[in-house]
Formats: C-alpha cells, sequence, structure tokens
C-alpha cells in the first residue's frame, strides 16, 4: 500500500484514478491545483509516497509544484499531461520524475506504472565500489554524489541509477534492453526513447566528460575508460 497524492484540476480524472488506486490498496490524497499540492507538502513532507501530477493547472502548473515539492521531500512523481512533445517530456525528467505519461491514458495501465516506479524506488541498488573516478570526473556510490571537475553535478534520480549502472559495467557492451531491464525494470512500459533522453540529459550533467559514454550504433551505450 502506497500513500498517493493525486493532483490534477479535472475532478473527473481524480475520481477515476482515485477509484483505481483505493482498488489496488494504495491510500489517496486528491488536490485541484499545483499550489494545493505544494501545500500538503509543506504542512507533512514526509506524507506520500507517490505524486500523480496533471502538468496544465491553474494557480501552479504541475512542472513548477514538482519543482518546489522537490525543495520539500523527495516523493516518486508520474506526470500526466495532454502534450507529447519531447521537449516536454525532457523538461519533466530534468526536474527528477520517474515517468511521464500522455493523456488519454489507461487507469489499469497507470496503475501498473505506479507499482513499477515504487519497486524501482524502494528496490535496492547494487553498489560494487564505494567511489570510482576518472579524470576529473568523481561518483560516489554510497552518498550519491557526483562532482565534475570539482564541481557538485545536479543530477536526476534515473540519472544516477543509469550512471551508477553503466560505471558498475564499464567498457562492457550495454545493449538498450540490457539497460532498461536493469535500470528500469522488467516491467518498464516506455520506449528506447526514454533511455535515448536520459542518455542525453546525463551526458549534459557530466560536461567534458560526457566522452566516456560512447555510443554503439545499432547495439547501445557503452561507459568506455582506460584502466
Amino acid at each position: 500500500m502506497y500513500r498517493i497524492l493525486i493532483v490534477d484540476d479535472e475532478a473527473k480524472i481524480r475520481l477515476l484514478l482515485r477509484k483505481y488506486a483505493e482498488f489496488e490498496g494504495h491510500e489517496v490524497t486528491e488536490a485541484a491545483d499545483g499550489m494545493e499540492a505544494v501545500t500538503l507538502f509543506r504542512k507533512n513532507p514526509t506524507l506520500y509516497d507517490m505524486v500523480i501530477m496533471d502538468v496544465m493547472m491553474p494557480e501552479l502548473d504541475g512542472f513548477s509544484a514538482v519543482r518546489e515539492i522537490r525543495r520539500i521531500a523527495s516523493p516518486a512523481v508520474i506526470m500526466l499531461s495532454a502534450r507529447g512533445e519531447e521537449y516536454d517530456k525532457i523538461h519533466g525528467f530534468e526536474l527528477g520524475v520517474d515517468d511521464y505519461v500522455v493523456k488519454p491514458f489507461s487507469p489499469k495501465e497507470l496503475m501498473m506504472r505506479v507499482n513499477a516506479v515504487m519497486n524501482r524506488v524502494n528496490g535496492s541498488r547494487v553498489q560494487k565500489r564505494d567511489v570510482f573516478t576518472a579524470e576529473g570526473l568523481s561518483v560516489d556510490f554510497t552518498g550519491r554524489i557526483v562532482t565534475v571537475d570539482g564541481v557538485r553535478a545536479e543530477l536526476s534520480p534515473k540519472e544516477y541509477d543509469l550512471l551508477f549502472y553503466m560505471v558498475n559495467n564499464r567498457n562492457i557492451a550495454l545493449t538498450r534492453e540490457k539497460l532498461i531491464t536493469n535500470v528500469w525494470g522488467y516491467d518498464f512500459y516506455g520506449d528506447d526513447r526514454t533511455l535515448d533522453t536520459h542518455i542525453k540529459l546525463l551526458r549534459r550533467s557530466l560536461g567534458p566528460y560526457s566522452k566516456f559514454i560512447v555510443t554503439l550504433r545499432g547495439v547501445g551505450y557503452r561507459f568506455e575508460v582506460t584502466a
């Protein structure tokens, strides 16, 4: 059972999602806009395990609300939007959202995504090494801290997971399927573009050390460093 905050300005959608979530055994709270959602987190930062957040809302849009919530707490976040443009998805992933669902969607599939995201969030991450360094790049697995030339890089949760997996499997050709399976899980419902988007964001975060992430055409990627 998870405590879920459903944020959408359409009452019908909130009611529909509430019914499905409660049928799955989850505890549900509703908010009609982003401002109300932020207020709820300010009152109790640890109350909710997940937020299902619409993008287009009055008072405070979903992206802005997630940005404010991230300053207070770290719940899992699934964004809902009628817009499926790559820019919107990238913007959401940059904010650290865990999944992005385009309307119209299947409530049943959304509940499966909820479980998939929470399983990933709660699942233990294998950490083979405490700290990895290569040139000016430092990856602290235990502290989940990445620094680029001494400056801390602000990565999204999924960027951390992707980088950690690639570093732990450095100099190995990693197929798209292998990356998706081990970083997102067997129950991942997205597509290859989600992986490519996160690789793009990760390369941006690593600056000059994006060179370590090598694209293997027709295969996947490899984190390539000299011994």
